[in-house]
């Protein structure tokens, strides 16, 4: 008798080490499928569909649900834990790699390094003019860490190779990190009185969504520099457009936006003191490879009812 495979409902495409490690280990069924599945025995979540009590009620014989990444807040681990199915995420592997993506959009929109190179590409740059371009110096500026978990330690350690001033702000403050990284603690208010580019790594929760609106943005410098490598939901879109069309902060990168993509219509799209990019925080072939292999990890543990070494728990 032929064993049947699992059947595993994933959102996709799935990149191919994904699909070539469980061939012939699992059945894929497609996201987008609406029946109920007595059979789908997990979910793998790749990119960052919803899942929620009604979704898993649909699915009475989960096992596991393995996500490809560390953020989990569009999977409600309450209602996971409630039916006790075990999440699997991805943690400690992609520190660096999003924590550099960081620092790239820090320094692309201090030295203006996009504008640059559109008008470097453009016929009007025809002549070079020494006044033309200016932007904000990195080496010795004040950096403000919104979140100092593994990321943000990540990126307080670069800040510190720029001779900048770190500072952070935490729900609770953490001084064996703080000690270890040279970052000092501040109120979130002073933290964006004094900074001169704030950076979110916070992870999305009920008590950051939204902390970046029309309220704190008028807490920072006319000179300062935003750059969101957490969610996109901690920073309110609308209110982040209005301060930089008015000038009321210098400029921010973005690797991600609320909602994510933004529609290709919107205003803040048009503006050149924003960078953006496509959420690439870990996409490099060494951290997205081992988030993979992670998530598969995850997989095949809940599948076969083994402990999952990277569980999270509401």
């Amino acid at each position: 008798m032929t064993m049947q495979l699992p059947r595993v409902m994933a959102d996709g495409p799935l990149a191919p080490i994904i699909l070539e490690s469980l061939q012939g280990e699992v059945i894929w069924v497609p996201w987008s499928t609406t029946a109920t599945h007595n059979d789908v025995v997990a979910l793998y979540t790749y990119g960052h569909p919803r899942v929620d009590g009604p979704l898993l009620d649909r699915f009475p014989g989960l096992r596991v649900i393995s996500n490809y990444g560390v953020g989990v807040d569009h999977i409600d681990l309450a209602a996971a834990a409630a039916r006790k199915i075990p999440v699997g995420n991805t943690p400690g592997i992609l520190d660096g790699a999003t924590a550099d993506m960081g620092f790239a959009l820090l320094l692309s929109t201090a030295r203006r390094v996009v504008e640059g190179d559109h008008y470097a590409r453009s016929p009007e740059f025809t002549t070079y003019d020494p006044g033309y371009m200016l932007g904000y110096e990195v080496h010795g500026a004040t950096l403000g860490i919104i979140g100092l978990g593994r990321i943000g330690a990540q990126v307080a350690k670069r800040g510190r190779g720029f001779d900048m001033r770190v500072l952070y702000h935490n729900r609770h403050r953490r001084p064996e990190t703080e000690a270890a990284v040279g970052a000092q603690y501040r109120s979130l208010d002073e933290l964006l009185a004094t900074s001169d580019y704030v950076m979110l790594c916070c992870p999305l929760n009920d008590a950051t969504r939204g902390l970046i609106n029309r309220q704190t943005l008028a807490r920072m410098k006319p000179s300062a520099v935003l750059i969101n490598i957490a969610r996109g939901g901690v920073v309110e879109t609308q209110d982040l457009y209005e301060a930089l069309a008015t000038k009321r902060i210098a400029a921010a990168g973005l690797d991600v936006t609320e909602p994510e993509p933004l529609p290709r219509e919107h205003p803040l799209l048009k503006l050149p003191n924003v960078v953006i990019v496509p959420h690439l925080g870990s996409a490099t072939i060494q951290t997205r490879r081992r988030m993979a292999e992670l998530s598969i990890e995850n997989l095949r543990a809940g599948l076969a009812g083994r402990p999952i070494t990277h569980e999270v728990r509401a």
